[in-house]
């Protein structure tokens, strides 16, 4: 590490932490510099993973606010469950008025919230707090997509005219921790939890580069939920044993299945599409998360789930279940896709590449907190589009305080 590196401390200690402090291999100028999670084995073992790659020596703290108030630390990168941010948030900015300097960053993992309420909440917080935000959603980040994005923006729409519809889907059979099946907790189930990555993935698709957001206005939204699998007798019963009873679906309101179609007029005022779906139903060897992107004259398509390195190994090829090989994973037999970087693949790399940049160089980050809240307001509009069966308007001021079936 060198005396410019950003010195990064991680709220929270789970898997989308160590995920994060994978990626960081990848990225120059930065060292982890202290954990802090509700237990202190889990800080410890993610404090003990970011030595064993090799990105700095951690210290654990007892809690976020003691993390935000040492001075060994830049930024903190904030990735404990939704129903936690706003405490966190609240004691991150306790932990920064007992500095002489300020942080000088703070990022959050998607989504920003439970509700469009909340997320409107964290961004007051931090603007009082007074420092740059970061929002981590990783997809607008994925190699396939931006040079995908940069070739059909240079190439084709001089030539042919703007794209006019974008496609993502995200499914996979289903989150690993209770608290994601948990309605009050969680905010809401697979609509919330992954349809966040793909409206924004596609929502940046379809925006000219160098464009601000608001080139694009939202003008209708319509959405569906469905409880496909996961209300099943039998799967709701192998969920609440593998949950130790933690989850029981008879009872939860969370979703497994969601699509939304967002209706979007463009500067110009031209009208065009977003056609996103999300999943916790869905089995295969891993996860699907393919995209389009479709113009006059062009198309583009990335399939995530191609890695380009597969693998087969027979009925006598027998081992424990697990995710060595591709997150989610299904099977341990069989043709097995491998992703050899799974953090590059998804965007780790480049999304902590660019938050680390623009906080240790401090220039504006190209998501921040403002860009939460707005994917908020689509995600509430989808599920009171879902539950009415009505096209609903992002605008509606009704949004502002609407609270998701699974939470009430």
């Amino acid at each position: 590490m060198t005396e410019t590196s950003l010195r990064v401390g991680f709220v929270g200690g789970g898997f989308i932490t160590r995920f994060h402090i994978h990626s960081l291999t990848a990225v120059r100028g930065v060292e982890v510099a202290g954990v802090a999670s509700r237990t202190r084995k889990v800080a410890q073992e993610a404090a003990d993973l970011a030595r064993e790659v090799d990105v700095g020596a951690p210290r654990v703290f007892a809690d976020a606010e003691s993390m935000a108030a040492d001075p060994a630390l830049d930024a903190l990168w904030l990735c404990t469950p939704n129903d936690t941010r706003i405490p966190v948030l609240e004691a991150v900015a306790r932990g920064n008025a007992r500095r002489a300097a300020p942080l000088r960053g703070i990022a959050c993992e998607k989504p920003l919230g439970r509700t469009l309420a909340e997320a409107r909440r964290l961004a007051a917080i931090a603007a009082a707090i007074g420092v740059p935000t970061g929002y981590l959603e990783d997809m607008v980040f994925a190699p396939h997509l931006r040079r995908g994005k940069e070739v059909i923006w240079r190439r084709a729409v001089p030539l042919a005219g703007r794209p006019y519809i974008a496609r993502a889907a995200e499914e996979h059979g289903g989150p690993h921790m209770p608290w994601f099946w948990q309605g009050r907790r969680s905010g809401g189930g697979t609509l919330l939890d992954m349809m966040c990555h793909s409206l924004e993935a596609a929502r940046w698709l379809l925006t000219e580069p160098g464009a601000p957001r608001s080139s694009l206005t939202p003008t209708a939204v319509l959405a569906t939920t469905a409880r496909l699998k996961w209300a099943q007798l039998r799967f709701a019963k192998e969920l609440r044993e593998r949950t130790d009873g933690a989850v029981d679906m008879a009872k939860e309101k969370t979703e497994d299945f969601a699509r939304a179609t967002v209706i979007w007029r463009t500067a110009a005022g031209q009208e065009i599409l977003t056609e996103t779906s999300s999943s916790w139903s869905y089995v295969s060897a891993g996860l699907k998360h393919t995209f389009e992107l479709l113009g006059p004259e062009y198309s583009l398509r990335a399939d995530l789930s191609r890695t380009g390195l597969e693998v087969f190994l027979s009925r006598r090829v027998t081992g424990p279940a697990g995710e060595d090989l591709v997150e989610k994973q299904n099977a341990e037999q069989g043709l097995m896709p491998i992703a050899p970087d799974e953090t590059a693949l998804y965007g780790y790399q480049g999304e902590n590449r660019h938050f680390v940049t623009a906080f240790r160089d401090g220039t504006p980050p190209e998501l921040g907190f403002a860009d939460g809240v707005e994917v908020m307001r689509l995600l509430m509009a989808s599920y009171l589009s879902a539950e009415t069966g009505c096209s609903v308007d992002p605008a509606n001021p009704e949004l502002e305080s609407y609270v998701p079936p699974a939470m009430r």
